[in-house]
């Protein structure tokens, strides 16, 4: 109940709050479980062997690049800790990108080239 002193200061008048109600929808009779392991797959061995040589090399990329200063390491480093976050999202980098990955903290990004008018 919410108090109304508007009409009369000093005074209350008790207001009673209508509370929302939501619909749920119905569960399965299995409680859902049926669904959940028909839509997880198992990896195969040849995934499997990839991923594990995808963290060994992040992990090792991060050990290397401990002791690396410059402007690129901090973010490169950044994402490769988030790389090893989300190891289990369904959209993973492709080979290509990974290996850019892997190198960016070890490559320094190029340097704006000066126009040479003039100077």
């Amino acid at each position: 109940m919410a108090r109304d002193e508007t009409k009369h200061p000093g005074t209350f008048c008790l207001m009673p709050i209508r509370s929302k109600l939501t619909v749920r929808e119905p569960a399965p009779p299995d409680g859902g479980q049926k669904a959940d392991r028909q839509a997880k797959r198992e990896p195969t061995e040849e995934e499997r062997a990839t991923r594990r040589a995808r963290v060994a090399a992040a992990k090792d990329a991060l050990a290397r690049s401990a002791g690396l200063r410059g402007e690129h390491v901090g973010a490169a480093r950044a994402a490769l800790k988030a790389y090893l976050r989300h190891l289990n999202d369904p959209h993973q980098p492709s080979d290509d990108q990974f290996a850019a990955l892997v190198e960016a903290p070890f490559k320094a990004p190029p340097r704006p080239r000066r126009s040479s008018s003039g100077r």
